[in-house]
């Protein structure tokens, strides 16, 4: 596995009981991932030699963080297989190369436009409309890279933010809520599919999500479909976590994906038979997948920054489940663990489920 934050520290553990080690390659000395896992190599993204090496180790290779150099992946695709394709990694890195992809699917997002200049933003503003949203086309997450324009007033301000750089102006979404769904997808076409979730942000982070979302039936089939369409469009192999918007309308526009586990995806592994971790173990391995029915409605809360004593209140609570990721420095917004609490579905709901699957 390349990289070796919270999300490869899960990955590990889910691995361990199929009978796989996790050997994680990094750049980082110490990592959430390297507390777990059997096998560490540190080296730089473009050390050929380190990664030739590693290559030889492992017998298929997969990512947990989408900012790794794409030339990285392909050039390891000589020694194996490499689960998801960079192809699809290089798309997911892009807003507007992503944008593109998901509407030549045929699924809907808020109107864009691409930017590279000064000029190029006025334009594209004043076609759009305001308010509107300037973002980084490349490596922005949790809200960063990133500036919402209310005015012409803000254009400037917006622009500076953003790093005069290559940027994409998205349309204001007037949404009711924000949702999620994953999907697993193994080389042989296999599909898992995830309820859909409800997502609460907190300065542009993921603060809470509830499973399933309180969304009517017809909506939540329909964000399934979109999950669905999207990983046979992207030949999927592994899991990709597509985030939706909920319009006042019930339109459900595509915001953004990510071929790797997800935040919003923590929950599964108290609430469901196969967590998110697991599933993607399968996939990439070529497992059968397991099933992703959940016996539990869940809400997840996320421990973030400087945490203080409340991961010892969440222990204090027998309920709750604390999963904590083995960051030795917290700093505003940073995730630092994530408490899970359930609601056992009675037997009638479960049998509700299993015959509506």
């Amino acid at each position: 596995m390349l990289g070796a934050g919270q999300l490869g520290r899960m990955t590990a553990m889910a691995a361990a009981p199929l009978g796989y080690e996790l050997h994680v390659f990094t750049p980082k000395a110490e990592s959430p991932t390297a507390q777990v896992c059997s096998k560490v190599t540190v080296a730089d993204w473009d050390d050929k030699e380190a990664l030739a090496d590693f290559a030889k180790s492992v017998d298929v290779i997969t990512y947990e963080w989408e900012n790794i150099p794409v030339d990285t992946l392909e050039y390891l695709e000589d020694f194996g297989d490499v689960f998801p394709s960079p192809h699809i990694l290089k798309i997911a890195q892009d807003r507007l190369a992503e944008k593109r992809f998901v509407n030549d699917a045929g699924v809907p997002t808020a109107p864009f436009a691409e930017v590279e200049t000064f000029d190029e933003l006025k334009e594209a503003v004043d076609d759009i409309g305001t308010p509107c949203v300037v973002k980084s086309a490349r490596f922005g997450y949790d809200g960063k890279g990133q500036a919402t324009i209310e005015t012409p007033d803000d254009l400037e301000e917006a622009w500076r933010t953003i790093g005069e750089r290559r940027a994409i102006v998205e349309g204001f979404v007037d949404y009711v809520c924000e949702m999620s769904v994953i999907i697993a997808r193994s080389p042989s076409g296999q599909l898992a599919v995830y309820d859909p979730v409800l997502n609460h942000h907190v300065d542009h982070v993921l603060d809470t999500t509830e499973a399933p979302s309180p969304a009517d039936a017809a909506v939540c089939e329909r964000a399934v479909d979109i999950a669905r369409t999207l990983g046979e469009a992207f030949d999927l192999v592994g899991i990709l976590a597509v985030e939706l918007f909920l319009t006042r309308d019930d339109d459900l526009l595509v915001n953004e994906v990510a071929p790797r586990p997800h935040n919003s995806g923590h929950w599964t592994i108290d609430a469901c038979h196969t967590s998110q971790f697991e599933q993607f173990v399968r996939a990439v391995c070529d497992l059968p997948l397991g099933s992703p029915k959940r016996h539990s409605d869940a809400v997840m809360k996320n421990l973030l920054g400087p945490i203080g004593d409340r991961w010892l209140e969440a222990l204090e609570d027998p309920e709750a489940n604390l999963h904590l990721y083995g960051k030795t420095e917290a700093y505003p917004g940073r995730k630092m663990g994530h408490v899970t609490r359930l609601r056992p579905l009675s037997d009638a709901e479960y049998a509700f489920l299993g015959e509506h699957k």
